[in-house]
């Protein structure tokens, strides 16, 4: 079971074995997490602090065995995993030819056929046809995280960012929106993109992003363009955004349940009319808001590392959550530099790189802990 360089069952236990995780069904657990993570996700979540810290608290991990059916394992309390990429589309296609036609079916199925991590894949044998049934009838109260429909959701740059455009935040202290972009599909000739934007309004420089977000590397390629013959270089699909000024700083958010963590990155620096004049050209640029590029303890300007207003962020999540039907992302986001509260929301990612959040262990803990109380007074309710 080996797919795009993905580690040997060697590798696995010796992986496991650092980490300290379950491989096996406790009797008598308050809270069993099954997940489906690759080897590299693995190590960057379930750090050896976090696994400790949740096992004295009842909580622990059990690694799914990849090679049988979701139904013949656990029982589970949560199932923790990521889903991206171009397989998980063939699956869906798949998995409805073989009687399934909603997305809701194929939700527990799934899991068994397609795990993934933020740049690896893993895929296993179609269980039997009634698999989706028999793990419901078995496994009624798990809670999976997060629904795979939802996470689709957030493949797609276009659709990513529409439910940020839909909201309406003018009574939380602060104004957010998304830059203005224009959408180029794969079916464009990339000598009419100069035309297309200038028949759009948008303003130069433009930053381009791949459309679709599956895991790749390829989709993380961020690149600048200067000018507008230079626009003619890049490769559709993609989308183009208005780059807007924001002193080089970026405010990464994460949400973890209704927990909100604010961290601060190095950005791209502000460009100016006249240096604008003075460049020319498409560049490509790193993934700037990474753990390395941490401006937390930075010597900032106040006006422009000061946090968005709490309540402004609150809501926000609030509406994210609800709107994306997730419970585990982050959000990207700018103020416009000269202004205290206008900003943009330029990205969001599924399932981010928690090991990088601060206390992300007591967080996660916590949150775990509270799905599983939240699930108790809701059956002592009914």
């Amino acid at each position: 079971m080996r797919l795009n360089g993905e580690i040997s069952s060697e590798e696995e236990e010796e992986v496991m074995e650092k980490s300290e995780v379950s491989t096996t069904p406790f009797l008598g657990q308050k809270i069993v997490v099954g997940y489906a993570l690759t080897a590299k996700k693995k190590k960057s979540f379930l750090q050896p602090n976090f696994i400790s810290l949740a096992r004295s608290k009842g909580i622990y991990f059990v690694n799914i065995d990849l090679n049988k059916p979701l139904s013949e394992q656990g029982p589970f309390d949560i199932v923790l995993h990521k889903l991206l990429g171009e397989e998980w589309r063939e699956i869906i296609e798949t998995t409805t030819s073989s009687g399934y036609h909603t997305t809701s079916d194929i939700i527990y199925r799934v899991l068994a056929l397609l795990i993934m991590n933020h740049d690896q894949i893993v895929e296993i044998s179609p269980p039997n046809q009634v698999f989706k049934q028999d793990f419901r009838q078995k496994h009624p109260d798990v809670f999976v995280l997060d629904p795979p429909d939802a996470i689709q959701h957030l493949h797609n740059r276009q659709s990513m960012l529409q439910d940020v455009v839909d909201l309406n935040l003018s009574e939380c202290n602060g104004k957010v929106g998304i830059p203005r972009q224009l959408v180029i599909t794969k079916d464009k000739d990339p000598s009419t993109i100069p035309y297309e934007v200038t028949k759009a309004g948008l303003k130069l420089p433009l930053v381009a992003k791949p459309l679709v977000v599956d895991g790749s590397a390829k989709s993380h390629e961020l690149f600048l363009a200067y000018d507008e013959f230079s626009l003619s270089e890049l490769e559709p699909p993609l989308v183009l955004q208005e780059f807007v000024n924001h002193g080089g700083l970026l405010f990464k958010i994460y949400i973890v349940g209704e927990y909100i963590k604010v961290v601060r990155r190095f950005s791209l620096p502000n460009i100016s009319k006249r240096g604008l004049s003075k460049v020319a050209g498409v560049y490509r640029f790193p993934r700037v808001s990474c753990a390395a590029a941490s401006a937390d303890d930075a010597d900032l300007d106040p006006s422009i590392a000061e946090h968005p207003p709490r309540p402004l962020l609150e809501r926000l999540a609030k509406e994210l959550r609800h709107r994306l039907g997730l419970r585990l992302f982050n959000v990207d986001m700018i103020r416009e530099y000269g202004t205290k509260d206008v900003f943009y929301v330029i990205d969001i990612n599924y399932f981010p790189g928690y090991g990088k959040m601060p206390d992300y262990e007591h967080v996660f803990t916590d949150f775990l802990l509270n799905l599983k109380q939240n699930k108790c007074k809701k059956k002592l309710a009914a």
